[in-house]
Protein backbone atom coordinates (compact mmCIF):
# COMPACT_ATOMS: atom_id res chain seq x y z
CA UNK A 1 0.00 0.00 0.00
CA UNK A 2 1.50 3.47 -0.66
CA UNK A 3 1.58 6.00 1.49
CA UNK A 4 -0.76 8.33 -0.20
CA UNK A 5 -3.66 7.85 -2.41
CA UNK A 6 -6.02 10.05 -4.44
CA UNK A 7 -8.93 11.07 -3.02
CA UNK A 8 -11.73 13.60 -4.15
CA UNK A 9 -14.16 14.87 -1.15
CA UNK A 10 -15.61 17.16 -3.63
CA UNK A 11 -17.86 16.58 -6.65
CA UNK A 12 -17.70 18.03 -10.09
CA UNK A 13 -20.47 20.72 -11.43
CA UNK A 14 -19.07 22.16 -14.64
CA UNK A 15 -22.21 24.41 -14.43
CA UNK A 16 -20.50 25.73 -11.65
CA UNK A 17 -18.17 28.76 -12.11
CA UNK A 18 -16.28 29.04 -9.43
CA UNK A 19 -15.63 25.68 -8.56
CA UNK A 20 -11.69 25.05 -8.17
CA UNK A 21 -10.05 23.80 -11.04
CA UNK A 22 -8.64 20.72 -9.64
CA UNK A 23 -12.75 19.49 -9.55
CA UNK A 24 -12.93 20.05 -12.84
CA UNK A 25 -9.62 18.16 -14.14
CA UNK A 26 -10.25 15.16 -11.83
CA UNK A 27 -13.16 12.45 -12.14
CA UNK A 28 -16.26 13.39 -9.65
CA UNK A 29 -16.52 9.86 -8.31
CA UNK A 30 -13.65 7.85 -6.66
CA UNK A 31 -13.98 4.73 -4.44
CA UNK A 32 -12.26 5.32 -1.12
CA UNK A 33 -10.26 1.92 -1.15
CA UNK A 34 -8.25 3.02 2.12
CA UNK A 35 -8.14 4.98 5.11
CA UNK A 36 -5.19 7.48 4.00
CA UNK A 37 -6.69 10.59 2.46
CA UNK A 38 -4.61 13.08 0.46
CA UNK A 39 -5.37 16.14 2.32
CA UNK A 40 -4.07 18.15 -0.24
CA UNK A 41 -6.86 17.69 -2.73
CA UNK A 42 -9.36 18.93 -0.08
CA UNK A 43 -7.67 21.88 0.99
CA UNK A 44 -6.57 23.15 -2.15
CA UNK A 45 -9.57 23.12 -3.74
CA UNK A 46 -10.90 25.57 -0.83
CA UNK A 47 -8.09 28.42 0.64
CA UNK A 48 -5.02 27.99 -1.01
CA UNK A 49 -5.41 28.02 -4.88
CA UNK A 50 -7.57 31.02 -6.22
CA UNK A 51 -5.45 31.78 -9.02
CA UNK A 52 -4.76 35.43 -9.59
CA UNK A 53 -4.25 36.23 -13.16
CA UNK A 54 -5.66 33.25 -14.72
CA UNK A 55 -8.74 33.00 -16.51
CA UNK A 56 -10.35 30.17 -18.13
CA UNK A 57 -11.24 26.55 -17.87
CA UNK A 58 -9.67 23.06 -18.75
CA UNK A 59 -11.43 22.62 -22.47
CA UNK A 60 -14.15 20.17 -22.30
CA UNK A 61 -12.42 17.67 -24.85
CA UNK A 62 -9.54 17.73 -22.35
CA UNK A 63 -12.01 16.89 -19.33
CA UNK A 64 -13.32 13.72 -21.50
CA UNK A 65 -9.82 12.49 -22.65
CA UNK A 66 -8.55 12.49 -19.11
CA UNK A 67 -11.82 10.64 -18.31
CA UNK A 68 -10.85 8.13 -21.21
CA UNK A 69 -7.37 8.01 -19.63
CA UNK A 70 -8.35 6.86 -16.54
CA UNK A 71 -10.39 3.66 -17.83
CA UNK A 72 -7.71 2.71 -19.90
CA UNK A 73 -5.32 3.05 -16.73
CA UNK A 74 -8.02 0.98 -14.97
CA UNK A 75 -8.10 -1.47 -17.66
CA UNK A 76 -4.32 -2.09 -18.24
CA UNK A 77 -2.57 -0.89 -14.81
CA UNK A 78 -0.40 -2.83 -12.88
CA UNK A 79 -1.69 -6.49 -12.45
CA UNK A 80 -4.70 -6.48 -14.31
CA UNK A 81 -5.65 -8.98 -16.66
CA UNK A 82 -4.13 -6.92 -19.47
CA UNK A 83 -1.20 -5.87 -17.47
CA UNK A 84 0.00 -9.41 -16.89
CA UNK A 85 -0.46 -10.47 -20.37
CA UNK A 86 1.37 -7.90 -22.03
CA UNK A 87 4.32 -8.61 -18.89
CA UNK A 88 4.47 -11.78 -20.25
CA UNK A 89 4.97 -11.28 -23.85
CA UNK A 90 7.58 -8.70 -22.92
CA UNK A 91 9.30 -11.93 -20.66
CA UNK A 92 9.03 -14.07 -23.98
CA UNK A 93 9.84 -11.29 -26.42
CA UNK A 94 6.54 -12.43 -28.24
CA UNK A 95 4.32 -10.17 -29.35
CA UNK A 96 0.39 -10.63 -29.33
CA UNK A 97 -1.53 -8.95 -30.97
CA UNK A 98 -4.91 -9.41 -29.04
CA UNK A 99 -3.71 -6.88 -26.12
CA UNK A 100 -4.58 -3.88 -26.75
CA UNK A 101 -2.71 -2.31 -24.17
CA UNK A 102 0.19 -0.38 -24.60
CA UNK A 103 2.57 1.64 -22.20
CA UNK A 104 5.06 4.01 -21.63
CA UNK A 105 7.25 3.51 -18.38
CA UNK A 106 9.01 6.67 -17.26
CA UNK A 107 12.06 6.23 -15.84
CA UNK A 108 13.05 8.14 -12.87
CA UNK A 109 16.00 10.58 -13.49
CA UNK A 110 17.37 13.62 -12.50
CA UNK A 111 16.71 16.29 -9.97
CA UNK A 112 13.19 17.20 -8.59
CA UNK A 113 12.29 20.06 -10.99
CA UNK A 114 13.63 17.90 -13.77
CA UNK A 115 11.42 14.92 -13.06
CA UNK A 116 8.07 16.81 -12.57
CA UNK A 117 8.48 18.81 -15.81
CA UNK A 118 9.43 14.99 -17.76
CA UNK A 119 6.81 13.37 -16.32
CA UNK A 120 4.33 15.81 -17.24
CA UNK A 121 6.02 15.59 -20.78
CA UNK A 122 5.52 11.80 -20.40
CA UNK A 123 2.26 11.79 -19.25
CA UNK A 124 1.32 13.62 -22.10
CA UNK A 125 2.66 11.91 -24.80
CA UNK A 126 0.63 8.55 -23.31
CA UNK A 127 -2.55 10.93 -23.78
CA UNK A 128 -1.42 11.26 -27.67
CA UNK A 129 -0.79 7.72 -27.90
CA UNK A 130 -3.26 6.16 -26.34
CA UNK A 131 -0.77 4.62 -24.01
CA UNK A 132 -1.09 3.69 -20.44
CA UNK A 133 1.88 5.77 -18.02
CA UNK A 134 3.64 3.73 -15.63
CA UNK A 135 5.94 5.62 -12.98
CA UNK A 136 9.22 4.14 -12.25
CA UNK A 137 9.54 4.77 -8.33
CA UNK A 138 13.08 6.14 -8.01
CA UNK A 139 13.97 6.57 -4.68
CA UNK A 140 11.72 8.99 -3.38
CA UNK A 141 8.56 9.48 -5.93
CA UNK A 142 5.87 7.25 -3.46
CA UNK A 143 6.98 9.98 -0.52
CA UNK A 144 6.86 12.99 -2.72
CA UNK A 145 3.25 12.58 -4.67
CA UNK A 146 0.11 11.33 -4.03
CA UNK A 147 -1.42 9.01 -6.76
CA UNK A 148 -3.46 11.06 -9.23
CA UNK A 149 -5.35 8.09 -10.77
CA UNK A 150 -8.45 6.54 -8.79
CA UNK A 151 -8.56 3.10 -7.94
CA UNK A 152 -5.03 2.21 -9.74
CA UNK A 153 -1.61 2.99 -8.57
CA UNK A 154 0.50 4.86 -11.58
CA UNK A 155 3.89 2.90 -9.97
CA UNK A 156 5.41 0.34 -12.03
CA UNK A 157 4.94 -2.67 -9.61
CA UNK A 158 8.12 -4.12 -8.03
CA UNK A 159 8.45 -7.53 -10.27
CA UNK A 160 8.12 -5.44 -13.44
CA UNK A 161 11.25 -7.74 -15.20
CA UNK A 162 13.25 -4.49 -16.50
CA UNK A 163 13.33 -3.01 -12.88
CA UNK A 164 16.43 -4.08 -13.00
CA UNK A 165 17.94 -2.47 -16.05
CA UNK A 166 16.70 0.74 -15.91
CA UNK A 167 19.93 2.57 -14.07
CA UNK A 168 22.13 1.26 -17.29
CA UNK A 169 20.31 2.44 -19.97
CA UNK A 170 22.08 4.52 -22.11
CA UNK A 171 22.68 5.29 -26.27
CA UNK A 172 24.74 2.63 -26.46
CA UNK A 173 21.95 -0.13 -24.75
CA UNK A 174 20.60 -2.38 -27.85
CA UNK A 175 17.11 -1.33 -27.39
CA UNK A 176 17.63 2.01 -27.52
CA UNK A 177 16.03 3.80 -30.14
CA UNK A 178 18.94 5.82 -31.42
CA UNK A 179 21.13 3.19 -32.02
CA UNK A 180 18.39 1.02 -33.85
CA UNK A 181 18.07 3.63 -36.26
CA UNK A 182 21.81 4.08 -36.51
CA UNK A 183 22.38 0.39 -36.89
CA UNK A 184 19.74 0.11 -39.35
CA UNK A 185 17.86 -2.39 -37.23
CA UNK A 186 14.26 -0.85 -37.16
CA UNK A 187 11.81 -2.51 -39.49
CA UNK A 188 7.95 -2.78 -39.90
CA UNK A 189 8.66 -6.40 -40.21
CA UNK A 190 9.98 -6.94 -36.72
CA UNK A 191 8.54 -5.03 -34.00
CA UNK A 192 10.97 -5.50 -30.87
CA UNK A 193 8.48 -5.90 -27.34
CA UNK A 194 10.09 -2.98 -26.48
CA UNK A 195 11.93 0.17 -26.87
CA UNK A 196 14.48 2.62 -24.69
CA UNK A 197 13.87 5.92 -25.61
CA UNK A 198 16.93 8.20 -24.64
CA UNK A 199 15.67 11.54 -24.58
CA UNK A 200 18.15 13.16 -22.04
CA UNK A 201 19.68 16.41 -23.13
CA UNK A 202 22.96 14.76 -24.28
CA UNK A 203 21.50 12.83 -27.21
CA UNK A 204 22.44 12.31 -30.72
CA UNK A 205 20.76 13.15 -33.99
CA UNK A 206 19.15 9.75 -34.33
CA UNK A 207 17.90 10.05 -30.69
CA UNK A 208 16.23 13.57 -31.77
CA UNK A 209 14.43 11.97 -34.36
CA UNK A 210 11.85 10.59 -31.65
CA UNK A 211 10.35 13.46 -32.42
CA UNK A 212 9.30 12.86 -36.00
CA UNK A 213 6.23 11.45 -37.69
CA UNK A 214 7.90 8.72 -39.49
CA UNK A 215 9.70 7.43 -36.31
CA UNK A 216 6.13 7.39 -33.95
CA UNK A 217 4.85 4.83 -36.71
CA UNK A 218 6.99 2.40 -35.94
CA UNK A 219 6.56 3.39 -32.09
CA UNK A 220 3.49 3.01 -32.07
CA UNK A 221 3.69 -0.95 -32.31
CA UNK A 222 5.47 -0.97 -29.85
CA UNK A 223 4.16 -2.37 -26.35
CA UNK A 224 6.66 -1.05 -24.11
CA UNK A 225 8.06 2.36 -24.53
CA UNK A 226 10.54 2.82 -21.68
CA UNK A 227 11.40 6.39 -21.49
CA UNK A 228 14.49 8.27 -19.64
CA UNK A 229 14.60 11.96 -20.21
CA UNK A 230 15.20 15.38 -18.04
CA UNK A 231 14.01 17.89 -20.40
CA UNK A 232 10.59 19.24 -20.69
CA UNK A 233 10.18 18.29 -24.62
CA UNK A 234 6.58 19.19 -25.00
CA UNK A 235 7.21 22.35 -27.30
CA UNK A 236 8.43 20.11 -29.74
CA UNK A 237 5.35 17.50 -29.50
CA UNK A 238 3.42 20.79 -30.91
CA UNK A 239 5.76 20.92 -34.01
CA UNK A 240 4.80 17.33 -35.49
CA UNK A 241 1.84 17.15 -37.61
CA UNK A 242 0.55 13.79 -35.95
CA UNK A 243 -0.35 15.36 -32.61
CA UNK A 244 -1.22 18.99 -34.18
CA UNK A 245 -5.22 18.67 -33.77
CA UNK A 246 -5.52 16.87 -30.78
CA UNK A 247 -3.45 19.10 -28.67
CA UNK A 248 -5.70 22.17 -30.65
CA UNK A 249 -8.28 20.24 -29.12
CA UNK A 250 -6.82 19.73 -25.78
CA UNK A 251 -5.40 22.88 -25.04
CA UNK A 252 -7.29 25.94 -27.35
CA UNK A 253 -5.14 28.47 -24.91
CA UNK A 254 -1.79 26.49 -25.71
CA UNK A 255 0.47 28.42 -22.85
CA UNK A 256 -2.00 26.37 -19.87
CA UNK A 257 -0.52 22.70 -20.97
CA UNK A 258 1.70 22.64 -17.89
CA UNK A 259 -0.70 24.36 -15.85
CA UNK A 260 -3.55 21.78 -16.50
CA UNK A 261 -1.40 18.72 -16.70
CA UNK A 262 0.62 19.73 -13.52
CA UNK A 263 -2.52 20.38 -11.57
CA UNK A 264 -3.44 17.02 -12.59
CA UNK A 265 -1.18 15.06 -11.63
CA UNK A 266 0.90 16.92 -9.00
CA UNK A 267 -0.84 16.46 -5.40
CA UNK A 268 1.83 16.60 -2.39
CA UNK A 269 1.55 13.43 0.29
CA UNK A 270 0.23 14.79 3.65
CA UNK A 271 3.60 15.13 5.01
CA UNK A 272 4.72 17.38 2.35
CA UNK A 273 1.14 18.93 2.54
CA UNK A 274 2.05 19.45 6.22
CA UNK A 275 5.29 21.43 5.19
CA UNK A 276 3.19 24.03 2.66
CA UNK A 277 0.51 24.89 5.14
CA UNK A 278 1.86 25.51 8.08
CA UNK A 279 4.13 27.51 6.28
CA UNK A 280 1.86 29.48 4.53
CA UNK A 281 -0.56 30.27 7.62
CA UNK A 282 2.25 30.98 9.63
CA UNK A 283 3.87 33.55 7.15
CA UNK A 284 1.79 34.06 4.25
CA UNK A 285 -1.78 34.07 4.43
CA UNK A 286 -2.57 37.33 6.32
CA UNK A 287 -0.82 39.74 4.11
CA UNK A 288 -2.22 42.13 0.99
CA UNK A 289 0.05 40.60 -1.22
CA UNK A 290 2.81 37.64 -1.53
CA UNK A 291 5.89 38.35 -3.79
CA UNK A 292 8.20 35.05 -4.28
CA UNK A 293 11.27 35.51 -5.36
CA UNK A 294 13.09 31.75 -6.49
CA UNK A 295 17.15 32.17 -6.89
CA UNK A 296 19.06 29.84 -8.69
CA UNK A 297 22.80 30.84 -8.89
CA UNK A 298 24.77 28.47 -11.13
CA UNK A 299 28.60 29.73 -9.59
CA UNK A 300 30.30 26.94 -7.83
CA UNK A 301 31.78 29.09 -5.47
CA UNK A 302 30.61 29.75 -2.05
CA UNK A 303 28.19 32.45 -1.98
CA UNK A 304 26.34 34.91 -1.24
CA UNK A 305 27.23 37.42 -4.48
CA UNK A 306 27.05 40.73 -4.31
CA UNK A 307 26.56 41.44 -8.26
CA UNK A 308 23.02 38.13 -7.42
CA UNK A 309 21.62 40.59 -4.83
CA UNK A 310 22.38 43.98 -6.90
CA UNK A 311 20.14 42.13 -9.97
CA UNK A 312 17.69 40.74 -7.47
CA UNK A 313 17.05 44.46 -5.97
CA UNK A 314 16.96 45.85 -9.53
CA UNK A 315 14.49 43.64 -11.39
CA UNK A 316 12.04 43.97 -8.00
CA UNK A 317 12.26 47.33 -7.66
CA UNK A 318 12.61 48.71 -11.07
CA UNK A 319 8.89 46.32 -11.90
CA UNK A 320 7.39 47.61 -8.21
CA UNK A 321 7.08 43.89 -7.11
CA UNK A 322 9.10 45.68 -3.97
CA UNK A 323 9.18 49.33 -2.41
CA UNK A 324 12.67 51.05 -2.19
CA UNK A 325 13.37 52.00 1.66
CA UNK A 326 13.97 55.67 2.59
CA UNK A 327 17.40 55.59 4.10
CA UNK A 328 16.99 59.10 5.39
CA UNK A 329 14.72 59.32 7.74
CA UNK A 330 14.12 56.74 10.40
CA UNK A 331 10.36 56.28 10.68
CA UNK A 332 7.21 56.51 8.87
CA UNK A 333 4.93 59.60 8.97
CA UNK A 334 1.87 57.43 9.43
CA UNK A 335 0.69 54.71 11.85
CA UNK A 336 -2.65 53.82 10.31
CA UNK A 337 -3.06 50.72 8.51
CA UNK A 338 -0.73 49.71 5.74
CA UNK A 339 -0.36 47.64 3.16
CA UNK A 340 1.56 44.56 3.86
CA UNK A 341 3.44 42.37 1.64
CA UNK A 342 5.09 39.11 2.87
CA UNK A 343 8.38 37.57 0.21
CA UNK A 344 8.75 34.81 -0.09
CA UNK A 345 12.58 33.36 -1.17
CA UNK A 346 13.79 30.42 -2.04
CA UNK A 347 17.74 29.64 -2.55
CA UNK A 348 19.96 27.21 -1.54
CA UNK A 349 22.10 30.20 0.10
CA UNK A 350 20.32 32.07 3.14
CA UNK A 351 22.68 35.30 2.02
CA UNK A 352 20.17 36.92 -0.15
CA UNK A 353 17.18 36.39 2.49
CA UNK A 354 19.44 37.60 4.99
CA UNK A 355 20.37 41.01 3.03
CA UNK A 356 16.88 41.79 1.98
CA UNK A 357 15.38 41.17 5.32
CA UNK A 358 17.64 43.28 7.00
CA UNK A 359 17.25 45.67 4.52
CA UNK A 360 13.45 45.99 5.40
CA UNK A 361 13.66 45.71 9.12
CA UNK A 362 16.33 48.52 9.09
CA UNK A 363 14.31 51.14 6.89
CA UNK A 364 11.04 52.23 6.45
CA UNK A 365 9.44 51.56 3.06
CA UNK A 366 9.22 54.84 0.85
CA UNK A 367 5.21 53.74 0.44
CA UNK A 368 4.37 53.24 4.11
CA UNK A 369 4.39 49.44 3.25
CA UNK A 370 5.24 46.98 5.88
CA UNK A 371 7.32 44.10 4.30
CA UNK A 372 8.12 40.45 5.74
CA UNK A 373 10.64 38.65 4.41
CA UNK A 374 10.66 34.75 4.89
CA UNK A 375 12.87 31.77 3.46
CA UNK A 376 11.57 28.29 4.29
CA UNK A 377 15.10 26.36 4.56
CA UNK A 378 18.54 26.56 3.17
CA UNK A 379 20.24 23.34 2.16
CA UNK A 380 23.44 24.90 1.19
CA UNK A 381 23.63 22.46 -1.75
CA UNK A 382 21.55 20.53 -4.15
CA UNK A 383 20.94 16.51 -2.77
CA UNK A 384 18.88 14.96 -5.77
CA UNK A 385 19.03 11.40 -3.41
CA UNK A 386 17.77 12.89 -0.43
CA UNK A 387 14.45 12.23 0.69
CA UNK A 388 14.03 15.15 3.21
CA UNK A 389 15.62 17.66 1.20
CA UNK A 390 13.14 16.74 -2.23
CA UNK A 391 10.37 16.83 0.51
CA UNK A 392 10.85 20.54 1.55
CA UNK A 393 12.21 21.70 -1.77
CA UNK A 394 8.58 19.80 -3.41
CA UNK A 395 6.87 22.29 -0.57
CA UNK A 396 8.76 25.36 -1.42
CA UNK A 397 8.06 25.12 -5.23
CA UNK A 398 4.39 24.61 -4.23
CA UNK A 399 4.28 27.45 -2.14
CA UNK A 400 5.87 29.62 -4.41
CA UNK A 401 3.27 28.55 -6.86
CA UNK A 402 0.64 30.47 -4.33
CA UNK A 403 2.17 33.50 -4.49
CA UNK A 404 0.41 36.85 -6.47
CA UNK A 405 3.83 38.09 -8.03
CA UNK A 406 6.83 36.03 -8.94
CA UNK A 407 10.43 36.42 -9.76
CA UNK A 408 12.78 33.37 -11.18
CA UNK A 409 16.14 32.45 -11.97
CA UNK A 410 17.10 31.74 -15.84
CA UNK A 411 17.40 28.34 -16.79
CA UNK A 412 15.94 27.04 -13.45
CA UNK A 413 13.25 24.20 -13.49
CA UNK A 414 12.24 24.66 -9.90
CA UNK A 415 10.72 28.02 -11.00
CA UNK A 416 9.35 26.79 -13.60
CA UNK A 417 7.28 23.98 -11.82
CA UNK A 418 6.19 27.16 -9.54
CA UNK A 419 5.49 29.11 -11.95
CA UNK A 420 3.32 26.43 -14.25
CA UNK A 421 1.23 25.25 -11.18
CA UNK A 422 0.34 28.72 -10.20
CA UNK A 423 -0.23 29.80 -13.66
CA UNK A 424 2.61 32.65 -13.14
CA UNK A 425 4.12 34.60 -15.73
CA UNK A 426 6.71 35.65 -14.12
CA UNK A 427 9.54 38.14 -14.34
CA UNK A 428 12.95 36.20 -15.12
CA UNK A 429 16.30 37.35 -14.01
CA UNK A 430 18.69 37.12 -16.95
CA UNK A 431 21.54 34.49 -16.44
CA UNK A 432 24.75 36.85 -15.03
CA UNK A 433 27.97 37.09 -17.00
CA UNK A 434 31.21 37.54 -15.56
CA UNK A 435 30.22 38.29 -12.01
CA UNK A 436 28.09 41.38 -13.43
CA UNK A 437 24.73 42.14 -13.05
CA UNK A 438 22.39 41.72 -16.14
CA UNK A 439 20.99 45.08 -17.50
CA UNK A 440 18.04 45.16 -17.62
CA UNK A 441 18.01 43.11 -14.70
CA UNK A 442 14.93 40.90 -15.57
CA UNK A 443 12.19 40.93 -18.25
CA UNK A 444 8.09 39.22 -18.29
CA UNK A 445 8.25 36.03 -19.21
CA UNK A 446 5.73 35.36 -22.65
CA UNK A 447 4.30 32.41 -21.07
CA UNK A 448 3.74 30.68 -17.83
CA UNK A 449 5.22 27.20 -19.89
CA UNK A 450 8.49 25.53 -18.90
CA UNK A 451 11.30 25.61 -21.91
CA UNK A 452 12.74 23.02 -23.29
CA UNK A 453 15.95 23.37 -22.99
CA UNK A 454 17.50 20.63 -25.56
CA UNK A 455 15.04 20.95 -28.12
CA UNK A 456 16.05 19.06 -31.94
CA UNK A 457 17.07 21.75 -34.29
CA UNK A 458 15.45 19.74 -37.33
CA UNK A 459 13.01 19.69 -39.77
CA UNK A 460 11.97 15.82 -40.16
CA UNK A 461 9.90 16.54 -44.05
CA UNK A 462 13.12 18.56 -45.48
CA UNK A 463 15.78 16.56 -43.54
CA UNK A 464 17.82 19.14 -42.70
CA UNK A 465 18.63 21.50 -40.02
CA UNK A 466 15.76 24.05 -38.99
CA UNK A 467 15.37 26.86 -36.58
CA UNK A 468 11.61 25.23 -34.77
CA UNK A 469 11.63 28.27 -33.18
CA UNK A 470 10.12 29.87 -36.01
CA UNK A 471 8.56 27.09 -37.28
CA UNK A 472 4.81 27.64 -35.94
CA UNK A 473 3.57 30.44 -33.78
CA UNK A 474 2.71 29.23 -30.92
CA UNK A 475 6.54 27.72 -30.28
CA UNK A 476 8.98 30.14 -29.83
CA UNK A 477 12.63 30.31 -28.56
CA UNK A 478 12.94 30.98 -24.76
CA UNK A 479 13.55 34.14 -22.94
CA UNK A 480 16.07 33.07 -20.91
CA UNK A 481 18.15 30.38 -23.38
CA UNK A 482 17.62 31.58 -26.58
CA UNK A 483 18.46 27.78 -28.23
CA UNK A 484 15.69 26.55 -26.21
CA UNK A 485 11.90 26.62 -27.12
CA UNK A 486 8.39 27.36 -25.14
CA UNK A 487 4.79 27.64 -25.83
CA UNK A 488 3.22 30.86 -26.23
CA UNK A 489 -0.38 31.68 -26.39
CA UNK A 490 -1.01 32.94 -30.01
CA UNK A 491 -4.60 34.40 -29.57
CA UNK A 492 -3.60 37.40 -27.29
Amino acid sequence: MFPCHFHSLIRLSLSHYSLPLLSLLHSSVFSINNNIYCYHQYYSTSRYHSVKGLSGNPSSYLISRLRKYEALHKKCGPYTESYNKTVKDLSSGQLSESSDCKYVVWISFSGLGNRILTLASAFLYALLTNRVLLVDHGVDMADLFCEPIPDVSWFLPPDFPLNSQFHGFNQKSDQCHGKMLKNKSVTNSKVPSSVYLHLVHDYDDEDKLFFCDEEQNFLQKVPWLLMKTDTYFIPSLFLMSSFDQELSNLFPNKEKVFHFLGRYLFHPTNKVWGFVTRYYEAYLANVDERVGIQIRVFDTRPGPFQYVLDQILACTLKENLLPDVDKKHGITGSFGRSKSKAVLMTSLSSGYFEKIRDMYWEYPTLTGEVIGVYQPSHEGYQQTEKQIHNQKAWAEMYLLSLTDVLVTSSWSTFGYVAQGLGGLKPWILYKPENETAHDPPCRRAMSMEPCFHAPPLYDCKAKRGADTGAVVPHVRHCEDMNWGLKIVDNHG
